[in-house]
C-alpha cells in the first residue's frame, strides 16, 4: 500500500511471460525506486536512506507508518531479486535484493512474536499495543501486518518458534476479540468499524494487508484451516445485498479476492508463479485462457457442507501440494476435487507439499 509495489508488479508480469515492452528501462526505473525518496508513494520510498542503511526504516525518526514500509520494501526488494536473476544482472546486484528481502527479520519482535516499530538505536518503540492501529503500520495494526512477509513463510515460521507456533498465532487472530486503539487517527476509521461488525476477531477483511494470511496455513501443514477459513469469510462478508461488500474495494482488490477464493486458489506471492490453494465455491469452474486453452476446475460433492478437500487430481494424476504452478496451469489442466464435510488432516503436510519460501530456496 505504501511500498514500492510498481517493482512487484514489473517483476510478477514479465515472469509470468507478459512482453512486448522495453524491460531494461522498467528495470533501472525500479532501481532507481530503491534509492530516491520519491515525491508520492506509489514512486520512489520513504525513508530510504534509513533502510538501505540500518535495514528498517525507524520508528523515531518522524517517518509514519514505519514497520509497514519496512514489510513492503523487503518484498519488493525480493521481487527485484528475482527480475534481477531473470534478466542475468550482475551477481552482486542479485546479492544485495536477497539480502535486503530479508529485512523484515529487523522489525520481528520474538518476545511477542509480532512485527514492531523500531527506534533509531536498534530498541523496540515502547509502549507496544498490538491492536493499535497506524502509528508504525498502515490502516492496520500488527496483527495484521505481521503477516506481511509474503515472499518469505518459511522465514517468518522460523523466527516464530516452528510450526507449530506459528499456527497457534494464526489461530490468534480470529481468537482476540475485535478490539482496537484508535488513537493514533484521533477516531474511529471506517476500516476499525467493519472490522468490529465482521466480528471475526481481529481479523479486518475489509482491508487489504490481512487478505492474504487465511492461506498461510498452507505453509505450516494445516491447508484444511485455509479451506474453513476461505468458505467462513466468503459466506459472511460477502452478501448479495445493498450493503453485502465488507470494505474497501481499492482497485478491485477485495473483489479479485473472492473470484481467486471462489475458484479455489489464491496468488499470495506474486513473483513467485504459484496460486495457493484454498478450495472451490463451485461444482465446476471452467478458466478460458487467452492462448485458447481451458483450466477445468471440477468438484462436484462441493456444497455448504462439503468444504474441505479430501483428495484432488491434476490432469488425472494424485496431487499432494498446497499450491498451482502459474506455468503448468497456461498449458490447459484438468482438477478434479474429491470434497467432504471432514477435514484430511494426512493431506498436504509435508514439507515438499507446502508453497515457495525464500528460506528454503536458499537452503
Amino acid at each position: 500500500m505504501i511500498g514500492s509495489n510498481s517493482a512487484t508488479i514489473i517483476a510478477d508480469a514479465y515472469l509470468k511471460g507478459a512482453r512486448g515492452y522495453d524491460i531494461n528501462t522498467l528495470y533501472e526505473a525500479v532501481l532507481k525506486n530503491t534509492t530516491t525518496e520519491g515525491p508520492l508513494t506509489s514512486v520512489g520510498r520513504k525513508g530510504v536512506d534509513y533502510y538501505n542503511r540500518l535495514g528498517y526504516v525507524p520508528y523515531d525518526v518522524k517517518i509514519n507508518e514505519n514497520t509497514a514500509r519496512t514489510l513492503e520494501y523487503a518484498f519488493a526488494d525480493w521481487t527485484i531479486y528475482r527480475l534481477a536473476k531473470e534478466l542475468k544482472r550482475p551477481q552482486n546486484e542479485i546479492d544485495l535484493f536477497a539480502k535486503r528481502c530479508q529485512n523484515y527479520r529487523n522489525v520481528f519482535d520474538p518476545e511477542t512474536k509480532l512485527m514492531r516499530g523500531k527506534n533509531l538505536d536498534g530498541s523496540f518503540q515502547k509502549p507496544f499495543n498490538p491492536f493499535k492501529w497506524g502509528d508504525a503500520f498502515t490502516e492496520g495494526n500488527s496483527w495484521h501486518y505481521t503477516w506481511s512477509v509474503l515472499h518469505d513463510v518459511q522465514g517468518l515460521i522460523d523466527l516464530m518458534g516452528g510450526k507449530k507456533e506459528f499456527v497457534g498465532m494464526l489461530d490468534s487472530v480470529f481468537v482476540v476479540p475485535p478490539i482496537f486503539d484508535e488513537s493514533y487517527y484521533g477516531q474511529v476509521i471506517h476500516e476499525i468499524r467493519e472490522m468490529q461488525i465482521m466480528n471475526m476477531g481481529n481479523y479486518a477483511h475489509g482491508n487489504q494487508p490481512i487478505q492474504h494470511m487465511i492461506y498461510l496455513y498452507n505453509y505450516a501443514g494445516q491447508p484444511w484451516k485455509a479451506q474453513k477459513w476461505v468458505r467462513e469469510v466468503m459466506n459472511r462478508l460477502y452478501l448479495p445485498t445493498p450493503d453485502g461488500f465488507c470494505g474497501d474495494e481499492d482497485n478491485g482488490q477485495t473483489s479479485a479476492w473472492y473470484v481467486f477464493s471462489a475458484m479455489g486458489f489464491y496468488p499470495v506471492c506474486p513473483g513467485s508463479g504459484q496460486y495457493v490453494l484454498g478450495a472451490p465455491l463451485f461444482k465446476k469452474i471452467t478458466l478460458k485462457l487467452e492462448n485458447g486453452k481451458e483450466v477445468v476446475l471440477n468438484a462436484p460433492e462441493n456444497s455448504a457442507d462439503n468444504r474441505y478437500i479430501q483428495s484432488m487430481t491434476f490432469n488425472g494424476k494424485e496431487y499432494s501440494k498446497n499450491w498451482l504452478s502459474h506455468s503448468e496451469l497456461m498449458r490447459g489442466a484438468i482438477l478434479n476435487f474429491k470434497m467432504s464435510a471432514q477435514p484430511n488432516e494426512k493431506r498436504g503436510i509435508e514439507d515438499q507439499d507446502f508453497p515457495y519460501s525464500f528460506s528454503n530456496e536458499r537452503k
